[in-house]
């Protein structure tokens, strides 16, 4: 069997040789259809982008992205063709948990925010969206999140988006980005709702950079409409709005979940998902050890500070790319 990985995925040498006769490293970006014509299975992050053009004509049957987000992948193109694919839901949810956390800490310091006082409003509270919930509970005052595929959750009370517009001191956004469906979230945070918020919130987009539409972000900022933004997650990466990134207060590469700690755990759920398609009976061999090596006290837990992955993007937006690869060490 033919495998071929992106190399950027950490951790992950060693372990697929044990699964496969031909094992080829290339980075994400570049993997074209010459090169998995005759590959047996994909290992992929969201800088391959899995589609007929890439696929058709070879016998890839099976591709895991060793990431949540999955629109890399055209899903519907894969169920078509008999390709089986899957993600790595919730595996660095505590690390943007971490990001959010943090970041909000350092918004407190520059005396944006209020912590104790402030109600925070999560979209979308899957897994990322719970895990930065419970990340935040013991800080702020008070926590409402909006999600229209859920009909209760067991952490926080579920509000409309109206309610979230209105009430707000903090929105954060954890959603997928989709297109289409009942509840399309491209461009989910629009002009008409940045016009329409109640109490100037600071906003954080740590899900998908479509989610929100950044010529609004940048008019609202330039025109007051909300307090400040976090953005990690852009349109157009990797080249972004170099105007938006010099105004935010913290813009990074597309790392908040980004900590080995979330890294090493996508790496065993792609590695597992992989061991269970190479089996015949479809049983898993026994879970690969991987143990992600220690960081530095001061990219560590409550010591991380978000605003030193920002200072090195807005020093050099071009490396947005080599900055997001090649990314410091961190620890949960």
């Amino acid at each position: 069997m033919k495998v071929i990985v992106d190399d950027k995925i950490p951790y992950i040498r060693g372990h697929v040789e044990r699964m496969a006769g031909e094992v080829i490293y290339l980075p994400g970006s570049e993997i074209g259809p010459e090169d998995v014509r005759d590959a047996d299975a994909l290992l992929v992050r969201t800088r391959t982008r899995c589609d007929r053009r890439l696929l058709e004509n070879s016998r890839v049957r099976f591709i895991a992205t060793a990431t949540i987000g999955y629109d890399h992948l055209d899903t519907r193109y894969l169920d078509e063709a008999g390709i089986r694919w899957t993600n790595c839901p919730g595996c660095n949810a505590a690390s943007v948990g971490q990001y959010v956390r943090n970041a909000l800490f350092e918004a407190e310091r520059a005396g944006l925010v209020r912590l104790a006082e402030a109600t925070v409003g999560i979209i979308g509270c899957g897994h990322v969206g719970t895990a930065v919930g419970r990340a935040l509970r013991p800080y702020v005052s008070r926590i409402v999140a909006n999600d229209p595929l859920l009909a209760a959750h067991a952490d926080f009370p579920l509000s409309d988006l109206e309610t979230v517009r209105r009430e707000c001191d903090i929105i954060t956004l954890h959603t997928p980005l989709t297109t289409d469906g009942p509840h399309p979230t491209f461009h989910l945070i629009d002009r008409e709702f940045l016009q329409s918020i109640g109490k100037r919130p600071l906003l954080i987009n740590a899900a998908r950079g479509g989610v929100v539409d950044e010529c609004a972000l940048r008019e609202a900022l330039d025109e007051g409409g909300i307090r400040q933004a976090v953005i990690d997650t852009w349109e157009g990466e990797p080249d972004i709005d170099r105007e938006l990134l010099k105004r935010v207060f913290i813009g990074t590469p597309h790392i908040a979940g980004y900590s080995a700690d979330g890294k090493a755990n996508a790496t065993r759920m792609t590695l597992e998902a992989l061991a269970r398609f190479v089996a015949a009976d479809g049983e898993a061999s026994a879970t690969p050890d991987i143990r992600p090596t220690e960081a530095p006290d001061s990219r560590t837990g409550l010591r991380y500070s978000p605003s030193e992955d920002s200072e090195r993007l807005k020093e050099n937006p071009a490396g947005f790319e080599f900055q997001r690869g090649n990314y410091p060490l961190r620890r949960e």
